[in-house]
């Protein structure tokens, strides 16, 4: 029993690639039991009986998070068990449905095509809807080159988090830990604020995101360097420097890894003038200072790519550990 059990729930490689490239070419699977929507709806309805318990403070998050995710290890892993138990080709299929629904590049990628399609037409109201949809910012200000900066920014700290930390944490301790990493990054979106509600309930989540993230953003950091080596008009040495240098000016403890690498290797600055509410709270720039501001559909495409193709990698090499320790 023990050993089947074991086997279902590892890190399988090619799985792992098969999924990747689901999430790839359709993009993020839309059904009303996806494992997100599963664990956003069971935080909220705890999160309200924790309340109404009066748990609104630090235990209040470490409870939510033990919560979650000893309910959804267990419920995962009992359904790959199942299907696998009933025939070994559906506990299969269901291996890596699990594994299509919890990465996330595909849909990001036409996010941010559609920020270039409404540019492409001089639709500027347009762009600025679909820049929306990826940034936390006032919009309306935004030209053409600064919507296309936005675009490379969500694009190049959503690597960390929803490719590289996922098929890292799969690589590691296979599904459970995949849906443990998920777990906690569903309570750092919904929960981890520092507003005067959430400062103390969702301290646990924001904390254990910040973990979890460590190890893989760094790794983003290198792997965008070595991508870099070979995709054409990049600079290794500026990814590695500028990542390295920089990666501290952004807030977080990681998500200025990856933003600060891209930069670098696309030989472009990002980020520049950011207004929220009407307020502009930084006018910093990432990136080697002379190299010119990121702006033109070409620079949008070569951090498109580099992304890409940086995520593909981390696939292989995940790929690559789950074949050698399991």
């Amino acid at each position: 029993m023990a050993g089947p059990l074991i086997e279902i729930l590892s890190p399988h490689p090619i799985a792992l690639v098969a999924a990747a490239a689901l999430d790839l070419v359709i993009g993020d699977p839309v059904y009303r039991a996806h494992p997100v929507r599963l664990m956003g709806a069971t935080l909220t309805a705890v999160e309200r009986l924790l309340r109404r318990a009066g748990a609104d403070g630090y235990g209040g998050g470490i409870a939510l998070f033990v919560f979650l995710a000893a309910c959804w290890i267990a419920a995962f892993s009992a359904v790959l068990v199942l299907a696998s138990k009933t025939h070994p080709w559906l506990g299969w299929f269901v291996h890596v449905f699990l594994l299509y629904s919890l990465i996330a590049l595909g849909d990001l990628l036409r996010h941010v095509w559609r920020v270039e399609r409404a540019l492409a037409t001089d639709d500027l109201p347009g762009a600025h809807a679909a820049v929306a949809n990826l940034v936390g910012r006032d919009t309306a200000r935004l030209d053409a080159a600064a919507c296309r900066r936005a675009a490379i920014e969500s694009l190049s700290e959503n690597l960390t988090d929803g490719v590289t930390s996922p098929v890292f944490w799969y690589a590691v301790a296979g599904i459970p830990g995949l849906v443990l990493f998920k777990v906690v990054s569903t309570m750092d979106s919904m929960v981890g604020y520092k507003s005067e509600r959430y400062l103390r309930f969702g301290w646990c989540g924001a904390r254990l995101d910040d973990a979890m993230n460590y190890v893989p953003a760094r790794m983003t950091w290198l792997l965008i360097g070595i991508v870099a080596l070979v995709w054409p008009g990049c600079s290794a040495g500026k990814a590695w420097r500028v990542g390295r240098d920089q990666h501290g000016i952004l807030l977080g403890p990681n998500s200025g890894w990856s933003e600060a690498a891209t930069a670098g290797a696309i030989q472009r600055r990002i980020v520049g003038p950011i207004w929220l509410n009407g307020v502009l709270v930084t006018d910093a720039w990432i990136g080697d200072a002379s190299d010119p501001p990121a702006g033109l559909r070409a620079d949008l495409v070569r951090a498109m790519g580099l992304v890409t193709a940086t995520a593909a990698v981390a696939v292989l090499a995940a790929a690559a550990i789950a074949t050698f320790m399991f």
